[in-house]
């Protein structure tokens, strides 16, 4: 039993609901998605109650880090196998409900197209599970504030990369790169990427059971529980404020599965006050 909770509301759960109700039979082909599918809501999601940050009021550096920690722990966990269904509803393409956004690519394909095949999605730790080795255990490897689908060889020439500029493309980049020990996402998601990474970093400080996770300046970080580069994910963070799409997904995760937000899409400034 969780000891805060902050109450759904009705607005959100008929929302989603009704995208639940609308899944029709998708269709076998991936296609571009527009530049509104990156910018807009895919849900209607109602607003947060700013209370759940009462505990952070006035406090910067280690100290806001602390008291957002405890604010955010406060979740419900999911399985590795309900992430499949979560993805389909947070990510929903807004122009076609049959489909999701793949998060580096760009490409709007059929919900039905999960799995590990060639042409399906599958989900990308976007904080790369491997640097903390935290596996797909329920927890970091659940947490669906940095797990998004993606194409399946996408997903793979990811890898455990560190995310930095430069590189060259590949087949589906949708504009992102990729070198030797780095990778940089299409520049529609490069603050998206930075939120997440500073969300792992704030949820998981050492304290149950799971490694410290914390962003540094490198890119050879291997199995490290660190992730980096943090000075150019700061300055992806300023480029790319967060999006309706971005800030509804934080709401539908928030309102129907982790009862948990990410803080620096509500309050981008955090990210300066802290690092």
């Amino acid at each position: 039993m969780l000891a805060i909770r902050i109450p759904r509301r009705k607005a959100v759960a008929l929302a989603t609901a009704a995208v639940l109700a609308g899944l029709a039979a998708p269709a076998a082909t991936a296609t571009p998605a527009t530049a509104t599918a990156t910018t807009t809501a895919t849900t209607t999601a109602a607003s947060y109650d700013p209370a759940y940050y009462d505990a952070a009021a006035g406090k910067t550096g280690t100290a806001l880090k602390s008291a957002l920690h405890t604010i955010i722990s406060d979740q419900t966990k999911l399985s590795y196998s309900a992430v499949w269904e979560a993805l389909k509803v947070t990510d929903q393409d807004p122009n076609n409900s049959n489909n999701v956004i793949l998060l580096y690519s760009g490409l709007s394909r059929s919900k039905s197209l999960n799995g590990g095949d060639v042409g399906d999605w599958n989900r990308e730790h976007v904080w790369a599970k491997s640097h903390g080795d935290f596996g797909t255990s329920t927890g970091p490897g659940t947490d669906l504030h940095h797990l998004r689908p993606e194409d399946v060889q996408v997903n793979s020439i990811r890898g455990n990369k560190d995310f930095d500029n430069g590189g060259g493309s590949f087949t589906n980049s949708g504009g992102s790169l990729t070198d030797s020990n780095s990778f940089e996402p299409r520049d529609a998601v490069k603050g998206d990427v930075a939120r997440m990474i500073l969300y792992m970093a704030v949820r998981y400080e050492g304290t149950d059971g799971w490694p410290d996770l914390e962003p540094n300046d490198s890119v050879t970080n291997g199995t490290n529980p660190y992730h980096g580069r943090l000075s150019v994910l700061k300055q992806w963070h300023q480029e790319d404020p967060p999006s309706a799409f971005e800030r509804n997904r934080n709401d539908v995760i928030h309102d129907s599965y982790q009862h948990n937000r990410n803080p620096f899409i509500d309050h981008p400034e955090w990210v300066e006050a802290i690092w």
